[in-house]
């Protein structure tokens, strides 16, 4: 059932300092409608053709939301999966056909091995009410090491149908430069898990042909732009340097040679600097880091200034942030509900042009953003 109404007048906060310097955006006014409060850290959602949606919960399950605001029990069906750390279950996505093959794809953390090693994987299955079958994985990420830091998790499908997986290094910042090593890189494979003859690593010795892009330190947001030709990337700093990049094929993303941010607690400095030839410049960065989760560019009619504009979550400073592009470039920020509603793990836009939020706490919440009065 759907909970109580926010509304909120909301001005835009004085921007973190970033590449473009980008002044504030021009203030907007939202409601917020919270449609379910009795999830456990829920990590990613999926839009399905009923009118319903589906919530994924770290600690291994999956909800349907229904249209009318009926949380279903867990859905049957899923693999054994690792809740250590930030690793459990965390996106999912619908197969472009979804309508026609009920295939969805979701990421979580697996174990392997008497050693405790842990390691990202996807699987796919149909959903065929409130059970998912014929469960199969069709990427893992090797190799799998200790420790629960960095899962990376995020799934995006392009708009030729292959699925774009990201990574974190794990915790271990060189695994992010060797291409030898899934972990720290985003991958693309097609929908079964095969990889792609288009991939910019085929064919070349010692570099495992899954990898897209590397030298990423923890991608925590993955969206395709307003034409839906360029893949974007959001991901997580150290203490400072959290980034925005256009992502493309074969390009190194510099983590840990080149960084805006520093080393925890004692701020000294890592790698080489903020800039190194061979190494991709984010298009945005946020110094200091809000932690940012969750991306996607708003297309649709209920917000019709934001059309374009890029959209994050963030966990540190509970907070919306609405980017807006000229030429593909950051030109100002709007900084949305900070404090306001708890911290944003997942933004998406739905098929009725409104705004959904997960946050991410125990009890943690699927909110609706509308439009408020100007």
């Amino acid at each position: 059932m759907q909970l109580p109404v926010l509304l909120l007048s909301l001005i835009a906060a004085p921007a973190f300092a970033a590449i473009t310097d980008a002044p504030p955006a021009p203030t907007s006014t939202v409601r917020v409608v919270t449609l379910t409060d009795q999830l456990e850290r829920p990590w990613g959602m999926a839009f399905l053709p009923d009118g319903s949606m589906l919530v994924s919960e770290r600690p291994g399950r999956l909800r349907r939301l229904s249209a009318d605001g009926e949380l279903s029990p867990p859905i049957a069906g899923l693999p054994d999966i690792a809740v250590r750390g930030q690793g459990g279950l965390l996106d999912i996505a619908l197969h472009p056909d979804f309508a026609r093959n009920r295939q969805l794809y979701f990421a979580y953390a697996a174990g392997e091995g008497l050693l405790g090693d842990y390691g990202t994987e996807v699987a796919s299955g149909e959903l065929r009410g409130e059970r998912l079958e014929n469960v199969r994985v069709i990427f893992r990420a090797s190799p799998k090491a200790g420790g629960g830091r960095h899962f990376g998790g995020r799934l995006l499908f392009d708009r030729d149908g292959l699925l774009y997986i990201s990574l974190g290094e794990r915790g271990d910042r060189d695994r992010a430069q060797d291409l030898g090593d899934h972990n720290g890189s985003v991958i693309r494979v097609r929908d079964d898990g095969s990889v792609p003859d288009g991939n910019p690593f085929v064919g070349r010795a010692g570099v495992l042909p899954e990898i897209y892009s590397y030298g990423h330190r923890n991608v925590q947001g993955l969206a395709l732009d307003a034409d839906g030709t360029t893949v974007w990337g959001l991901e997580h700093g150290p203490q400072g340097g959290d980034e925005i990049n256009r992502l493309a094929p074969g390009l190194n993303y510099g983590w840990p040679v080149i960084t805006y941010g520093v080393n925890y607690g004692i701020g000294t400095s890592i790698g080489e600097g903020t800039a190194r030839e061979g190494m991709e410049q984010p298009v945005y960065y946020w110094d200091p880091s809000i932690a940012p989760s969750g991306l996607a560019f708003y297309r649709g009619d209920r917000f019709p200034r934001w059309q374009g504009n890029l959209l994050v979550g963030a966990l540190k400073y509970e907070l919306l942030s609405r980017l807006v592009l000229e030429n593909g470039e950051v030109v100002a920020e709007e900084q949305l509900l900070k404090g306001e509603i708890g911290r944003i793990r997942d933004v998406d836009v739905g098929p009725d042009g409104y705004v959904y939020l997960l946050t991410d706490e125990s009890p943690g919440r699927l909110v609706r953003l509308e439009p408020g009065r100007e």
